[in-house]
């Protein structure tokens, strides 16, 4: 369900790796074929999503095939992949909660989780018994 991506680990790092291939939610079969990770189990594979720190040239990258789409829809993931063939592009493996903002609460459950986070997290909670009381 999320764009995947094959590489390399980096020998210094348990968590960093130099991306070589980007594939829009893959087939179980495409995955297996072309997103292998050395020290990944079988049919486990690095998907991506969050924040990403681009350098310019997906920018000429996502043109080029707005250009070549004729109105047809494109998605990021075409031109990551392009980028991993024509520089170095590394993705760092992180341990955090994913919410979904395409749900109809994902926004507000991503933001209650940040706000449960921070320093306020005692008046956050008082609010929202406070809120929760009052209807």
């Amino acid at each position: 369900y999320f764009g995947t991506v094959g590489g390399t680990p980096l020998a210094q790092s348990d968590n960093l790796y130099e991306v070589n291939t980007v594939i829009e939610k893959p087939t179980p079969t495409v995955a297996e074929q072309r997103l292998i990770v050395a020290g990944q189990r079988a049919g486990y594979y690095l998907c991506m999503f969050g924040m990403h720190v681009l350098s310019p040239t997906v920018l000429t990258l996502l043109q080029k095939s707005l250009d070549a789409a004729d109105g047809k829809t494109i998605d990021l993931s075409s031109s990551l992949n392009q980028l991993a063939k024509t520089e170095r592009y590394l993705a760092l493996e992180i341990d955090g909660s994913r919410y979904n903002i395409s749900y109809k609460y994902g926004l507000l459950m991503a933001q209650l989780a940040f706000s449960l986070s921070g320093d306020d997290r005692d008046l956050i909670l008082t609010e929202l018994v406070n809120l929760l009381a009052s209807k």
